[in-house]
């Protein structure tokens, strides 16, 4: 449990979380390296009074963590990684701040992407939106898990099982766990001052996944393309307070 000061440490954090991913979003385009928007997104950071939480992270050695298509979440930023019109990026920042962490993801298009592609990144933020929206005081981490299984699959999709959102404070990764499948009325109860982070992470095809000898990129196993977003949710009595500002993204990548 966080107090409400806390809580707006998390907030603070998490809106820089928003800030970098809408700087990023500014330079995703054909021909730009998935290493340079690594190197962007750590200027920004640090010009805001924060350090990149990844940088170092169990040994992660960049920033950000930036997968590609089939990739579907932990991919290292490289320099032999060139986007091309028609990919989708997941890219996945976090911050430390004043003792305490922010931690958001956002699916980007590169240019024109595929119909059935842009349905697969549509209906993930939905299902993130649909998870948090059982994100109050009362309910259980079940709750949330059966609310993002329930409509990832209603299309078809393959909800990643070996991945999971996570509690949020001081530390990347607190309790509880937070699955995107499960039964409602199951797993740990949510109180008041809890901080956790919902993100689905859905895949066209197949749950099944790959994690590669990198140690830490996870790839879709038919590899069709995954879709990955992520929010730091407060849990509250009054529902789920979101920390996280996609609007702040969507601005920026729509203008």
């Amino acid at each position: 449990m966080k107090t409400d000061e806390e809580i707006e440490l998390l907030r603070e954090n998490n809106i820089l979380v928003s800030k970098t991913l809408a700087e990023v979003g500014r330079h995703i385009r054909p021909g730009v390296t998935t290493l340079e928007l690594d190197r962007i997104a750590e200027e920004f950071i640090r010009s805001h009074g924060a350090v990149p939480a990844f940088l170092g992270y169990q040994g992660f050695p960049a920033s950000l963590c930036i997968s590609v298509n089939e990739q579907v979440v932990h991919g290292i930023p490289s320099s032999k990684c060139v986007l091309k019109e028609g990919d989708i990026v997941s890219v996945d920042c976090g911050t430390f701040m004043k003792g305490f962490v922010g931690d958001s993801a956002y699916t980007f298009a590169v240019g024109e992407v595929a119909e059935d592609v842009r349905q697969l990144m549509q209906v993930t933020k939905e299902a993130l939106y649909k998870g948090t929206a059982q994100a109050k005081a009362g309910n259980r981490v079940g709750d949330v898990s059966a609310a993002v299984q329930a409509y990832a699959e209603s299309y078809g999709y393959g909800v990643v099982r070996e991945l999971e959102g996570h509690g949020l404070g001081r530390k990347m990764h607190e309790d509880p766990g937070v699955p995107n499948y499960g039964a409602r009325g199951r797993g740990p109860l949510l109180k008041e001052g809890m901080v956790i982070c919902i993100e689905p992470m859905i895949n066209m095809g197949t749950k099944a996944v790959v994690f590669e000898r990198d140690g830490w990129t996870v790839r879709t196993r038919d590899r069709k393309p995954a879709a990955h977003y992520e929010f730091a949710v407060a849990v509250r009595k009054s529902g789920p307070d979101v920390l996280t500002d996609f609007s702040i993204i969507e601005q920026t990548i729509n203008n």
